[in-house]
């Protein structure tokens, strides 16, 4: 059944967060409660929250937890116990760029306001972090929407990896948010979704959230993505992102540039749709972009029970690099990048 309502995986209940925990859909909506800057890190680095504008808003909360933890001490003291706590939430995770911008973006207020007028200035902040990912999210939507229809005289189908809706976000998404615009426009088809392993966003995340709206989905594993650009009416290939360097290359999730890779053979379009926090304009290059791995668990066991020998070696990338001369078209809430280069990102960023 159809639900219009934006879901949103952040709740703030002062004084305590709210997160949808992730790792258990889609079998089970449990909300996890932080009442501590450390539990708001524990949540980041668990992936009970995922997705970088998503855990660019959880930051900003983290914040105003954190100055709840301090405030009450001397000003001195507070300020460098809180500068200690901003320094560890920035490092919960390092491939995606809005949680440091998040934290910078606390920072820089804090150089604004006197002590004592920094806690409301602060909450004001990230609510409005917040706020402003959803408008974002729905201007990416119509923008991709107006990209992806034009020149299309008949309804298509798109294929998207990892999950990039309102889990991964404040609300409504950022590609998922596009394929949502679509969708209302009447002109698609139907969601190919990447099972995305090897957490399997795509499996318990995109088609819960696009069969919880109605929006026809179908699952693959991610080794199909060929064979499927090949065989069905696939005109785009739309993800997210958790890093853009200067010059246009992405970082996403795993599998990513693969992606890529086959839309160009198979004459696919693809498209990266981000919010402008996710644009990092002091990196020149995806070669200078911190890539995350995670431990060995992820790949060798499932549910508990081991599917790999004992002591097996692993590399477990929890992110790849596409460089941009295999994108089409980059959306953010400023505006569009087609063919994206240094110069053309220069002149929107």
């Amino acid at each position: 059944m159809q639900r219009n309502e934006i879901l949103s995986p952040i709740v703030w209940q002062a004084p305590v967060l709210s997160l949808l925990d992730q790792r258990l859909l889609p079998g089970e909506e449990k909300w996890v409660d932080c009442a501590s800057v450390s539990a708001v890190i524990a949540a980041i680095k668990s992936m009970v929250v995922r997705g970088a504008p998503a855990i660019g808003i959880t930051a900003a909360y983290g914040a105003v937890i954190a100055l709840n933890e301090v405030r009450h001490t001397q000003e001195e003291i507070g300020r460098q116990n809180f500068a200690a706590l901003m320094n560890e939430l920035a490092d919960a995770r390092p491939t995606a760029v809005n949680l440091a911008w998040a934290v910078n973006s606390v920072n820089d207020l804090l150089t604004k306001h006197r002590w004592d007028d920094f806690p409301a200035a602060l909450l004001a902040l990230a609510q409005e972090i917040h706020q402003a990912d959803v408008t974002a999210n729905l201007c990416m939507g119509e923008l991709g929407k107006d990209v992806m229809v034009a020149g299309q005289d008949n309804p298509f189908s798109v294929l998207t990896h990892c999950n990039t809706g309102s889990l991964a976000t404040g609300g409504y998404g950022t590609a998922l948010g596009v394929i949502r615009s679509v969708w209302a426009s009447g002109m698609l088809d139907r969601v190919f979704a990447d099972e995305t392993r090897p957490w399997l966003q795509g499996s318990r995340l995109t088609a819960w959230e696009l069969e919880r709206d109605g929006i026809p989905v179908v699952l693959n594993t991610d080794s199909a993505a060929a064979w499927l650009m090949a065989k069905e009416n696939i005109r785009w290939v739309v993800v997210g992102a958790d890093r853009i360097t200067a010059n246009g290359d992405v970082a996403n999730k795993i599998g990513t540039y693969s992606l890529a890779v086959l839309a160009k053979h198979h004459g696919v379009r693809f498209m990266v749709v981000a919010p402008s926090s996710t644009v990092d304009m002091a990196l020149s290059s995806g070669q200078e972009i911190e890539i995350e791995e995670r431990t060995a668990d992820e790949l060798t066991l499932i549910g508990g029970t081991r599917m790999a020998p004992e002591g097996i070696e692993v590399v477990n990338p929890v992110f790849d690099v596409t460089p941009a001369s295999l994108i089409d078209v980059i959306v953010t809430e400023r505006g569009i990048v087609e063919s994206p280069t240094l110069a053309k990102m220069e002149a929107l960023f």
